[in-house]
């Protein structure tokens, strides 16, 4: 006898594997950094390398495009939907579309990685627009002046300013042609060593508290499942290259990690 599962079931099967990964991810990270960035060298064995360039553009891409397709799929495509689209791409349209050419120096990457991220990004727009636009319940719109769409737009915003800035200071340590790492100062790197990561974080736990979803969430605890613990690397490697550098500062929460 055949069995079919409805789409609500793949959905919440796929939600789950997705906090089930989200955790062996933490445990992954924590031994072991991605290769990528300051961590090229250790790409050996991760088979063909693309540009980094071509790399974020083919890892962020799809984050852009597939909600956007969901969107326009959709029947519903309201007031509410259309500021959830217009919020998610003030992040993603930027990081796939400035945010590589913005970025100085060369560099590669694994391919697999940037394959891997694919996957994750479409799978992750999967969760949280399906939701959003059909199999959710329909988002009225007076949820644009309730308390939590209030919030979370606000630390969403929040969380952009601080990723924003950090990137700031991150593109201008390098003058044309310098290569080389250098010890960033301002703004939230007074507290922390990646402020670009722990915007990035607020930013998706104010997308979790705005649209109020199981993928909001879900995305929220993948981002620290992700970046926590590649800022605690690049706090280490900042403390291995730089021996005055400032012991006073966490890795990613101020004050705290």
């Amino acid at each position: 006898m055949q069995t079919t599962i409805t789409e609500s079931q793949f959905y919440f099967g796929l939600l789950v594997s997705f906090w089930v990964l989200a955790a062996l991810t933490v445990v992954n990270l924590l031994f072991r950094a991605a290769p990528y960035g300051r961590y090229q060298s250790q790409s050996k064995g991760w088979g063909p390398e693309i540009s980094a360039t071509l790399g974020w553009i083919v890892m962020e891409a799809p984050a852009s495009l597939a909600p956007l397709a969901l969107f326009f799929y959709s029947e519903r495509r309201d007031i509410v939907l259309f500021v959830f689209a217009l919020i998610w791409q003030i992040h993603y349209f930027h990081r796939a579309f400035i945010f590589p050419f913005r970025r100085r120096g060369g560099g590669k990457m694994p391919l697999v990685i940037a394959l891997l991220a694919v996957v994750f990004n479409l799978g992750n727009a999967y969760l949280n627009w399906r939701f959003l636009t059909d199999l959710g319940p329909r988002y009225d719109a007076t949820w644009l002046f309730d308390p939590r769409f209030v919030v979370g737009t606000a630390v969403f915003l929040i969380g952009f300013a601080i990723n924003q800035h950090a990137d700031w200071v991150l593109f201008n340590l390098r003058k044309p042609g310098e290569t080389g790492y250098k010890i960033p100062y301002g703004g939230m790197y007074r507290f922390i060593s990646c402020p670009n990561y722990f915007g990035e974080l607020v930013e998706w736990i104010g997308w979790a508290i705005l649209t109020w979803s199981p993928g909001g969430l879900t995305f929220a605890l993948w981002t620290a499942a992700n970046l926590v613990p590649r800022a605690v690397s690049h706090h280490r490697d900042y403390h291995k290259r730089f021996p005055e550098y400032p012991s006073e500062r966490k890795a990613v929460l101020p004050f705290l990690l």
